[in-house]
């Protein structure tokens, strides 16, 4: 009978454990930032632009993250300093100049080129995006009025 306890007690014990870690983990997954959701987009449509070979990708990706790094710190000082926007894009911009050199050491010029292109494009295409959602809960908002 004391087995049969400390089984349902030791069972009990780990249902509720396991409940515990997925109700963390759902959580966490609603938590995700955006930007981080869009940062695994950008990087996906990064990889299928550049069509990287394994090796390049073994290179490109860790001076890509120190960049996107440095361009996130870049703007999140600027914000709160409420730094001028042309004083922004000036260091952002030196920022692209000197990853340029440091992008040329693991692809190829034209990858690089494309990279910066695919880069803008990406950027042109979330504004996009960003921009017919608010039309279409704009449009939504209207009928329900």
């Amino acid at each position: 009978m004391k087995q049969i306890l400390s089984i349902l007690t030791l069972l009990l014990f780990l249902s509720a454990a396991a409940f515990a870690q997925d109700s963390a983990k759902k959580k966490t997954d609603k938590m995700r930032e955006p930007g981080q959701r869009v940062e695994a987009l950008k990087i996906a449509f990064i990889t299928r632009k550049l069509d990287l070979s394994t090796e390049e990708a073994q290179k490109f990706w860790p001076i890509y993250n120190k960049y996107s790094a440095e361009l996130r710190k870049v703007r999140q000082d600027a914000r709160l300093n409420k730094e001028a926007e042309i004083e922004t894009e000036e260091k952002v911009l030196n920022i692209r100049k000197r990853y340029n050199i440091e992008f040329t050491k693991a692809l190829p010029a034209d990858k690089v080129n494309a990279f910066f292109k695919a880069e803008k494009e990406f950027g042109t295409m979330l504004q996009k995006e960003l921009m017919e959602r608010k039309q279409r809960k704009m449009e939504k908002f209207q009928e329900a009025n």
